[in-house]
């Protein structure tokens, strides 16, 4: 006798089906399960959007304006004598607080458990959360915005968070423009922010053609996952979009700051310091993390990725450019690449001091640079990068902890980034974390316990500044 097949029931097909999804990567995953995408379709209008953002700005802006207190002397002093290379005074002296009851001196005579399990160690010196740190993306400093509004009438004010650090820790504004091709020229910036009304009139003559569109695309807005036409924009108009050199202004940088597109889940991921395009021709990897190994791959996925949060999904809803490697592509690296350092009269060409330049503080600060502060390990001159990654193991000092909706944890591995024209770009690390050099020297004395005098660090500090 013919046994007859069992049919399911419909409530059995849906459980099997169930199963079946989740045995292949979990796609009906609890609703509490944190997801690496962006919502795609909104639900909101943008009116009742913006209603919601301004009415929680306040307390948002407050929260980060008393955690930057908390961490940081955020008073204006000035150096008297030194300045970045188009004028403007650098900022002098250690910024991040201690802890209450310690000096730097009795830190560093501690090991990192003791740090981590006595919870002394400086909060200044862990990751520096956005402003907004959920959703995050990118925030303009109030020059940047000025700028473009008055050059191009195009909007690069969020109405949900504002820019949070004092203009007196950020580069100059608008910083020079230094050219490989024109060393002899020094600055050719005009004194003038490079934009889509002026480029033209400023490079012609100085650039080939093929650069000069570059220059272009680099100038030209592009949709950006808060600056476009939807309802979960950021800014009050339907926008264009934002420009390579809205934040790498003038081939340089405004400390413009947003999140890394390549870590999950969003409380996880790092804010990031718009880096410096100056020296890009001997850099061998791009991005923080993600050691993208051209300045094409860097130009072409910055589209994808920095511009929308590391997400393509909300990207191709809200106008993603892909620009066509063959010709767009070349072309903006090419423009890239002619950014320069600004000079360093009393650096050598193979990035040694000049001994009949450099006094007796810098000379003794180069010793220290190559000797006892390890730091040529990862800066080797003469472009004082090693095109490696390095993880500084930050979690032998402190447990990580939620602060303003970020998870602390800390960094992993981040590309090296270059010392040539150090004091043009501040704030400092990956982050923007370190407010001074000075800052600077401390952070490392401290994470690669290398037990400094303070002589040595400020002869230290006289040294990075001729770079």
């Amino acid at each position: 006798m013919e046994r007859r097949k069992s049919i399911p029931r419909p409530q059995g097909i849906a459980v099997a089906l169930g199963l079946v999804l989740l045995g292949c990567g979990g796609i009906l995953a609890s609703a509490k399960q944190p997801t690496i995408y962006m919502p795609v379709a909104i639900e909101k209008d943008f009116d009742e959007v913006r209603k919601q953002d301004l009415a929680d700005k306040p307390k948002i802006m407050e929260r980060q304006q008393a955690l930057l207190e908390r961490r940081y002397d955020l008073q204006d002093r000035p150096s008297t004598t030194i300045t970045m290379s188009g004028g403007k005074p650098v900022q002098e002296g250690v910024r991040v607080k201690l802890p209450e009851g310690v000096t730097w001196e009795q830190l560093s005579e501690m090991t990192p458990a003791e740090i981590k399990q006595q919870d002394l160690f400086p909060k200044g010196f862990r990751t520096l959360p956005h402003a907004k740190h959920n959703p995050g993306g990118q925030v303009f400093p109030p020059n940047q915005i000025e700028a473009i509004q008055k050059a191009e009438s195009r909007d690069l004010f969020r109405f949900d968070v504002e820019f949070d650090l004092p203009e007196h820790f950020l580069p100059e504004f608008p910083p020079p423009i230094y050219l490989s091709t024109h060393p002899e020229l020094g600055d050719v910036s005009q004194g003038e922010v490079l934009t889509i009304k002026n480029y033209y009139r400023i490079m012609n003559g100085l650039i080939t053609p093929v650069q000069m569109e570059g220059l272009r695309l680099l100038l030209t807005p592009f949709p950006q996952q808060q600056f476009n036409q939807t309802e979960d924009r950021k800014v009050k108009e339907p926008s264009l979009g934002v420009t390579c050199l809205d934040c790498h202004v003038n081939g340089h940088t405004n400390a413009a700051f947003h999140l890394n597109p390549d870590t999950r889940p969003q409380e996880k991921r790092f804010r990031i310091d718009t880096v410096s395009l100056r020296g890009m021709f001997n850099q061998q990897i791009h991005g923080s993390k993600r050691s993208l190994r051209s300045v094409e791959d860097f130009t072409e996925f910055e589209q994808r990725t920095a511009y929308f949060d590391g997400d393509h999904v909300t990207a191709a809803k809200k106008g993603v450019h892909l620009p066509d490697r063959t010709d767009q592509v070349s072309m903006m690296a090419q423009m890239q690449n002619m950014f320069d350092f600004p000079p360093a009269p009393k650096l050598d060409a193979t990035g040694r001091l000049i001994s009949e330049q450099a006094s007796e503080e810098e000379l003794r600060g180069e010793r220290v640079f190559f000797g006892k502060g390890k730091c040529s390990t990862c800066h080797v001159p003469p472009n004082f990068l090693d095109n490696q990654m390095h993880d500084l193991h930050l979690g032998r000092f402190y447990k990580a902890e939620r602060i303003n909706d970020q998870y602390n944890v800390p960094n992993g591995p981040i590309k090296t980034f270059t010392l040539r024209g150090i004091k043009d770009s501040p704030p400092y690390l990956a982050d923007g974390r370190l407010l001074t050099l000075a800052d600077t020297v401390e952070f490392f004395n401290l994470v690669l316990q290398l037990d400094l005098t303070l002589q040595e660090k400020e002869d230290l500090l006289a040294y990075l500044y001729t770079l």
